[in-house]
């Protein structure tokens, strides 16, 4: 499945999960759009925070819709390159696949 089509299936299943507990999703949203609006840091910086705790924890749903967020909010490759290899140093072998799933979903979608 290519890292588009992981994005929409997640989506999907978000809308149906959001339909299923409204307030609880409510609560997500409220929470993701108060710690994005507010604070020092800027999106970009707090998307690099989520792909690294995405990479940690092996969600390859999250890892996805931060690279995404990543390159609408104007990261470059090299940015995320370095950020992969931090990720890399603190989580050893298991964050190398992970890293490089990340990095094959910029490529992807940086090719469309």
């Amino acid at each position: 499945m290519s890292y588009s089509d992981l994005i929409q299936k997640t989506r999907e299943q978000s809308r149906a999960l959001a339909q299923a507990a409204p307030e609880a999703m409510k609560g997500f949203a409220g929470l993701s759009r108060g710690v994005k609006e507010s604070g020092t840091l800027g999106v970009k910086e707090k998307e690099f925070v989520a792909l690294g705790i995405a990479v940690a924890v092996r969600c390859e749903d999250c890892i996805a819709f931060h690279v995404a967020a990543l390159m609408k909010a104007g990261a470059s490759r090299e940015e995320l390159a370095d950020v992969l290899s931090m990720c890399i140093q603190m989580g050893g072998g298991p964050a190398v696949m992970y890293a490089a799933k990340a990095l094959a979903c910029w490529d992807e979608l940086a090719a469309k």
